[in-house]
């Protein structure tokens, strides 16, 4: 049986344990992993490690001694308990010992947790759970986690009064973080809320959120974005200390004032404009771009575009000018170019 959409996450945070096997496959082993980590954690309670109720195989050595398989779910356990037979980086050769221990097994043996990277259609291993009604398949797409499964998270961090800003701001910062970095922002929060019953805020969020260098240039660009020229200098020092290359953060900026100038000059406003990016602006960043948009104007953007591309040729080119200081020029001047009318920065 193969699962899809949204009973993905539910089946793997509580999987049947009456049935006797769970593959669960993806390109990203972060992703895989964190997944694994939930089914198993749900099929046996807490303590199996210490009760030995958890017995790893490597997948790769299946094919060398298919018996491990099968010994291992039979075998019977000292500790009373659910068992789980957790099967990793298991290879398409791995399939015949799988089958024969999915046709040996009877309820009370323990049940196989299967793991793979990205598995194709034409995959044996995929064939032979997918293909049978009582195993589960459970593919692992690079999607971020749906606003459900979030919610769950932070229940399960002791965290229950969600407000919706509060909730689009996670959303938000699900799509920007890698899962594990997420699961431990959350974790983090919830250590941050033990014992506070109020209802989580958006600032508290952007306190636990990690702070990271890309999320420091982005504040950079805003900031320009926003006309703040007198907060300009501190950001720019730290972007500068953190070893940002000039290329890199002129690419960076031109890429924002070209959203910028596509959101101003859709047809149906700077939001809708905004969600034809791709990938589409989401959450607060993109409320923040759409005053940005509307506050600077079409023609005044496209001066902006113009002044950010003939930088980038300069910094690229043979000139011996500092580039830090050519980059930081520009943008200084964009800080305090005026809003709504067209005008070339510094000329």
């Amino acid at each position: 049986m193969l699962l899809k959409g949204g009973e993905i996450a539910r089946y793997l945070a509580r999987p049947d344990p009456t049935r006797p096997a769970l593959l669960i496959f993806g390109q990203d082993p972060m992703r895989v992993s964190l997944k694994r980590a939930e089914a198993v954690a749900a099929l046996t309670g807490p303590g199996a490690e210490e009760e030995m109720r958890l017995t790893r195989i490597a997948g790769a050595g299946v094919k060398k001694d298919p018996a491990q398989v099968i010994d291992a779910v039979k075998e019977v356990g000292f500790f009373p308990g659910p068992r789980v037979v957790l099967i990793e980086d298991t290879p398409d050769s791995a399939s015949d010992a799988i089958a024969a221990a999915l046709d040996d097994w009877q309820p009370g043996d323990a049940v196989m947790v299967v793991t793979a990277g990205s598995l194709g259609k034409g995959s044996t291993l995929r064939k032979l759970i997918e293909g049978r009604k009582e195993t589960v398949a459970a593919p692992i797409y690079d999607d971020p986690p749906g606003e459900e499964e979030v919610a769950r998270w932070l229940k399960e961090a002791g965290v229950a009064e969600i407000p919706n800003d509060a909730m689009r701001d996670l959303m938000a910062l699900a799509r920007a973080l890698d899962p594990g970095d997420l699961r431990q922002t959350i974790e983090k929060i919830g250590l941050y809320k033990h014992g506070d019953p109020t209802a989580l805020t958006p600032e508290e969020i952007a306190l636990m959120a990690p702070a990271t260098i890309e999320a420091d240039v982005d504040e950079l660009i805003h900031t320009v974005a926003e006309g703040r020229a007198q907060d300009f200098a501190p950001l720019m020092r730290r972007v500068e200390g953190q070893g940002v290359a000039p290329v890199t953060l002129c690419i960076a900026a031109l890429r924002h004032f070209r959203a910028l100038h596509a959101a101003a000059s859709d047809p149906k406003g700077p939001i809708a404009g905004l969600m034809r990016q791709r990938p589409p602006v989401f959450g607060p960043r993109r409320d923040r771009m759409a005053k940005q948009a509307q506050a600077w104007g079409t023609r005044v953007l496209e001066d902006a575009v113009h002044d950010l591309i003939e930088t980038d040729l300069t910094l690229r080119s043979s000139s011996r000018a500092p580039q830090m200081a050519l980059l930081e020029r520009v943008l200084i001047r964009l800080a305090m170019m005026p809003r709504g009318q067209a005008r070339r920065a510094g000329r």
